[in-house]
């Protein structure tokens, strides 16, 4: 480890409020609405990835809400969920205790780090981390992964998602500003991207990824698999110089490598 990663303390589990998680943390709108019962589309396009399946066993790695568990438990997986944050650990028992479905798997939570998992080798079918990444600095994400790693069974699934992609907030971002102030919309488009949005996130997210830099760590953990970019639907009707620019910049590579703003990822054991 490098004197310069081991500096960097992980975030206090204290800014993990629940404040928080139902008003900054992603999906917090279709939470609030529904009490887990509907995920929001990029938490539902995540969770489609693990093909969760009766009789599997899921690990949900910051499981924040709980909602995941919820939805693993009514499909009839046994979903065990870990947070280090005390507040997401109450808010996702409450979530699994309304578990309704058809013959509903097993469902635990617990209070726990990402780093030293409380399982036994080879324990799990798939192991989720959804919007976790970007709050480990590198040294304890690559200490997380091989958690991760060691309790997923040889056939396992390893399924991620993280936002935004630090590529689109680095090089795309002034771009797009440039031109939004060109047509007179300046003032929509803060100089800084993390001024759009949940100011909190500021300060939470200390590990954007791209797409290679995923793969990268993956690698490194000792996974193999796809890493992909996608984005929230486009509004391509705007106007025909907008609609060819989208097209260009979220159909089209390398450009879309920049422009798309979410990192998924599907890896199994090396």
């Amino acid at each position: 480890m490098k004197p310069e990663q081991q500096e960097k303390q992980p975030l206090p589990s204290t800014l993990y409020t629940e404040e928080y998680f139902l008003h900054a943390c992603e999906g917090y709108d279709e939470f609030t609405a529904t009490e887990g019962q509907h995920l929001s589309r990029r938490l539902n396009a995540a969770f489609e990835l693990a093909e969760v399946k009766p009789g599997m066993q899921v690990l949900d790695v910051g499981c924040g809400r709980g909602e995941i568990l919820r939805h693993c438990a009514q499909l009839g997986a046994d979903a065990y969920g870990i947070d280090y944050a005390l507040v997401a650990v109450k808010m996702s028992q409450n979530v699994i205790q309304a578990v309704d479905g058809v013959a509903p798997g097993k469902t635990a939570v617990m209070l726990a780090d990402a780093k030293k998992l409380p399982f036994p080798d080879a324990a799990f079918d798939r192991v989720l981390m959804f919007d976790v990444v970007e709050h480990l600095h590198p040294w304890e994400l690559h200490q997380a992964m091989l958690e991760v790693h060691r309790v997923l069974k040889p056939d396992g699934r390893f399924i991620i998602h993280t936002a935004p992609n630090v590529w689109y907030d680095r090089y795309a971002y002034p771009l797009v500003r440039i031109v939004r102030t060109l047509m007179g919309q300046g003032d929509q488009y803060p100089r800084d991207p993390r001024q759009f949005g949940v100011a909190v996130n500021q300060h939470v997210h200390v590990n954007e990824q791209s797409m290679w830099s995923m793969a990268q760590a993956l690698r490194q953990a000792g996974f193999n698999g796809k890493v992909w970019l996608d984005s929230p639907p486009q509004n391509r009707a705007e106007n025909p110089l907008m609609a060819a620019l989208r097209v260009l910049a979220f159909d089209v590579p390398p450009f879309r490598w920049f422009f798309e703003r979410e990192v998924f990822a599907v890896a199994a054991k090396a």
